[in-house]
């Protein structure tokens, strides 16, 4: 699924705090190589590999979307910070073991047939190379139940295309399929400071790619019964808590 439609408003509705890239950037910087070839697929607008380029690895972006990488470009004074390259993560244009490690944040669950992708990494990263890979999550709190009751009135399937935002255990098992040492990396929290009003209002603009398939009158008419559903079952949106804490969680794989 190409991001093309979203570079626009991408880092204004996905992303981390400032604090939170900060502690990612450290986590990942400590665990990748430094001074060999590292590849993020779905590197999108930048949000992982540009703090990770200036932390001294040696990064490669490949993204679906031509506009998310223009983005990136740009918020680097507007030329490549490091090589970008437009392709399929189910059909990587690279040699076999042509990098020392790769990495991918938000990606999988965008694509059907997602186990090619893990196998195309596997091709790609040189044999004792690793992969580290994080799936996101749907949140929860009134977000959640908002989320939830959207779909259900704008006839969205909030199932998304590939795997599942939190099957980790299903990403293990394709990982360990190919003979991969599964761990984590230390875990960190991070805070999300968009407000239930705001979320609301980006659910019926469709600033979320889950929510493409509806159309825009069925999308207006489903946030407005929302708003209404939702003031009766938590009270004033203005009033309700902004900040919502989550955990984020890297997996580690080790190739054989």
């Amino acid at each position: 699924m190409s991001f093309d439609r979203a570079a626009e408003y991408y880092d204004a509705t996905r992303g981390r705090s400032a604090t939170g890239t900060a502690l990612e950037t450290t986590v990942l910087a400590a665990a990748l190589p430094h001074g060999a070839p590292v590849l993020e697929i779905g590197v999108g607008t930048g949000q992982v590999a540009i703090p990770l380029h200036e932390a001294g690895v040696s990064m490669v972006g490949l993204d679906l979307s031509l506009a998310m990488m223009a983005v990136l470009v740009n918020k680097a004074g507007g030329r490549p910070p490091f090589p970008l390259v437009n392709g399929d993560a189910t059909a990587l244009p690279f040699g076999d073991d042509r990098f020392d490690a790769a990495l991918f944040r938000w990606v999988l669950h965008l694509i059907p047939n997602w186990r090619d992708a893990v196998a195309e990494l596997v091709r790609v990263v040189r044999p004792g190379g690793l992969v580290l890979a994080t799936l996101g999550g749907a949140g929860s709190g009134p977000k959640a139940a908002i989320r939830a009751r959207f779909a259900d009135l704008a006839g969205i399937d909030r199932r998304p295309t590939g795997i599942d935002w939190s099957d980790f255990d299903g990403l293990d098992d394709a990982f360990d399929g190919h003979g991969a040492e599964i761990g984590e990396l230390e875990s960190f929290e991070d805070q999300d400071d968009e407000s239930v009003e705001e979320y609301l209002q980006f659910l019926a603009d469709d600033r979320y790619s889950w929510t493409w398939s509806a159309t825009e009158e069925s999308r207006r008419r489903a946030a407005a019964d929302v708003r209404v559903w939702a003031e009766a079952e938590f009270g004033a949106l203005e009033d309700l808590p902004a900040t919502t804490t989550y955990t984020v969680r890297w997996r580690t794989y080790r190739l054989p």
